[in-house]
């Protein structure tokens, strides 16, 4: 087989990195069957899950998923409520992971697909610049219901990111638990450019610098957001909510450096 070019390597691996960031695996899944039963027992009540559907400021529809208690079993009127937001090339079915512990605390639990993801509308995902609007709407949405006090926000990759980048514009946030977030896209994508140069993608040097300057000129013109403002560090001085950080030692696409 034919060895391929330093140019043609970097075509290769620069249209990965690409897609790894804006167009990563679309999840798919049916909400009838892959979101759990409608109504169930847990913890001697009866609760059901809403499926609804909001805009958000772009007029994008998202697909959202509630869990709370049934009328009748409800403890009060207003209750605390945990926003789920799932990592990159994932969706609602992520927020499973999580219901028994939010529901046993005697809080109601919210979920939805960010633009781009899972079955919203949108062709391209921006880990953070367009995804924290999209949470401002579901906020937006549960304080306008009238049927939530306290609201707290948790978030994994993608999804904790967001957290970060939403916090600091809203501190009635009471509490955040941010699973796997980066601290700057630009890192990352270097990070994967050299995954990709270990793996023979790249070459090395002055190649490697080329395709990122490629990569952020065609996010630009596809997707209209520049990688170097996903910095979700730079907003994390201006956030005062209280947070847990976590971090997965075998997670190879955000290490825990970041």
């Amino acid at each position: 087989q034919e060895q391929m070019s330093y140019y043609q390597m970097a075509k290769a691996g620069y249209q990965q990195l690409v897609n790894a960031i804006i167009r990563p695996p679309r999840c798919e899944y049916d909400e009838n069957t892959q979101l759990g039963p409608k109504t169930f027992q847990f913890c001697g009540k009866n609760f059901q899950r809403t499926d609804f559907i909001i805009n958000n400021s772009r007029k994008l529809k998202i697909k959202c998923s509630m869990w709370e208690p049934v009328p009748s079993d409800r403890p009060d009127p207003v209750l605390p409520c945990v926003i789920y937001m799932h990592g990159n090339s994932s969706g609602r079915p992520e927020a499973l992971t999580i219901i028994s512990l939010v529901l046993s605390i005697g809080a109601t639990l919210l979920t939805f697909d960010f633009c781009g993801s899972g079955l919203s509308e949108g062709d391209y995902v921006s880990l953070g610049v367009y995804e924290k609007d999209d949470l401002e709407a579901v906020i937006k949405y549960l304080r306008d219901k009238g049927t939530t006090s306290t609201i707290a926000l948790w978030g994994r990759s993608m999804g904790a990111g967001t957290a970060l980048l939403h916090g600091e514009r809203d501190p009635s946030i009471a509490g955040m638990v941010l699973d796997s977030a980066y601290c700057d896209l630009t890192l990352l994508a270097e990070e994967m450019v050299e995954k990709g140069r270990q793996q023979g993608l790249f070459a090395p040097g002055m190649i490697v610098r080329m395709v990122l300057s490629f990569v952020r000129s065609t996010i630009q013109k596809t997707a209209n957001f520049d990688i170097r403002d996903v910095t979700p560090i730079k907003h994390a001085d201006r956030c005062f909510i209280p947070a847990l950080f976590v971090a997965a030692n075998g997670d190879d696409f955000v290490a825990p450096h970041h």
